[in-house]
């Protein structure tokens, strides 16, 4: 398995354990809340997703634009546009999440 691959998998495992764990602290008298686990679930995937995402945009798009200014430096402003729009996803997928998080 590609090491990139082992990386993107133990992320996601520590993303759903993560929603898990603020279930079950939602939990109603002692017992687990299902309603509660499954927007766990919902927002730790949203920003998993999204934080995944942006990170690949902003790997392409930043070395993207490293090599143009390599070869012409007036077109740097371009380029960190570019990855702050690609950051942005991450942003939106946060919003979603705490969106989420606020109907438990």
């Amino acid at each position: 398995m590609d090491r990139k691959l082992k990386v993107l998998a133990i992320l996601m495992i520590l993303v759903f354990a993560v929603g898990t764990v603020s279930a079950a602290e939602n939990a109603e008298g002692g017992a687990f809340n299902p309603d509660g686990w499954k927007i766990a679930v919902a927002a730790a995937f949203a920003i998993g997703v999204a934080a995944i995402a942006s990170a690949y945009g902003i790997a392409n798009a930043g070395s993207a634009a490293m090599a143009a200014m390599a070869e012409k430096p007036e077109i740097a402003t371009w380029g960190v546009i570019i990855v702050a729009l690609a950051e942005g996803l991450a942003l939106y997928g946060l919003v979603i999440a705490f969106m989420l998080i606020s109907k438990i």
